[in-house]
């Protein structure tokens, strides 16, 4: 029953979201219609409004009711703004979606994320209780795994993999730690987790592309020619946060950049291929095109 009811918050949640206004009567009748409505009962006036207060008190969503307009959701910037609760929202609404559509299950295809289910609770139950971490670690580099005792800071995603950004003790700057096949074991200790105080994940990372920061660089001011088809691409799922139009026309977009470009960056535009060409600085674009003349190397060119 418990189940049930959740199922039914998030349906009300994502309803409301996907209309911005939606009078009780259209509720009453996409709930009359839902799959998750087994029964096809009818969603009386009284269980609507504790659902509304149910929703409050696990999400923090708050729905609220214009005479004129309907009902929606009042906080929603804030709920957009909340990068946790967005994502568990789509994900809890995408498994609502699968459920009213199993006969639709084997014509829609999901990436994998390698074994991030194994410790992901664990890091996260040791961030929420703060508290340190013992950590068996399996580098690509090293030929034995190394044992540290860390301090979980944050968790990303990036790529189809879990990181998890962690103060070791013995280093002198945070890292990042994949949660795959890498990681061997996490034992939660019972030592108290340090971390800086006013700590913030998104500040963090926000001079990134990616997982790797590198904290002894400053951000510059990077330029990129992108031909017409690839821009597109860019313009609707952005690379930075900083991202920013500086010319187009028919053929090419230049689009300017505020961040530190690590390997990650690098990698990501040469995985681009000629679509993406490096105008400024001139030393990236110096390192970019080198990569190029290597790989060109590879096919006898």
């Amino acid at each position: 029953m418990a189940k049930s009811y959740f199922n039914r918050y998030v349906w009300l949640i994502d309803t409301i979201q996907r209309h911005g206004h939606i009078s009780r009567e259209d509720i009453e009748r996409l709930w009359l219609r839902s799959p998750l409505n087994e029964l096809g009962e009818r969603l009386p006036e009284r269980t609507f409004h504790n659902h509304r207060e149910a929703i409050l008190d696990t999400f923090g969503i708050e729905i609220k009711c214009d005479r004129g307009l309907g009902y929606y959701i009042a906080n929603n910037e804030d709920v957009g703004g909340d990068g946790i609760r967005q994502w568990l929202l789509e994900s809890l609404s995408m498994n609502n979606l699968l459920n009213e559509s199993k006969d639709m299950r084997d014509r829609i295809l999901f990436e994998q994320i390698p074994s991030s289910k194994k410790w992901l609770s664990v890091i996260m139950n040791a961030m929420r209780d703060e508290k340190a971490i013992e950590l068996t670690y399996q580098s690509f580099w090293r030929e034995e795994p190394q044992v540290y005792t860390s301090h979980p800071y944050c968790l990303k995603l990036f790529k189809q993999r879990w990181y998890m950004l962690a103060k070791t003790e013995g280093k002198k700057e945070p890292r990042t730690y994949a949660l795959d096949e890498r990681m061997i074991n996490v034992t939660v200790l019972d030592k108290p987790l340090r971390r800086p105080a006013g700590f913030k994940a998104d500040e963090f990372f926000a001079n990134y592309f990616g997982i790797i920061a590198e904290r002894d660089m400053k951000p510059v001011t990077v330029e990129l020619r992108v031909d017409a088809y690839q821009a597109k691409y860019i313009q609707t799922l952005p690379l930075h946060s900083s991202q920013k139009v500086v010319s187009s026309d028919e053929h090419n977009t230049i689009f300017r950049y505020h961040l530190v470009p690590t390997f990650d960056f690098k990698q990501e535009l040469l995985g681009r291929g000629a679509s993406v060409e490096v105008l400024s600085p001139d030393w990236f674009r110096d390192e970019v095109a080198a990569d190029v003349a290597e790989m060109a190397k590879l096919y006898g060119v």
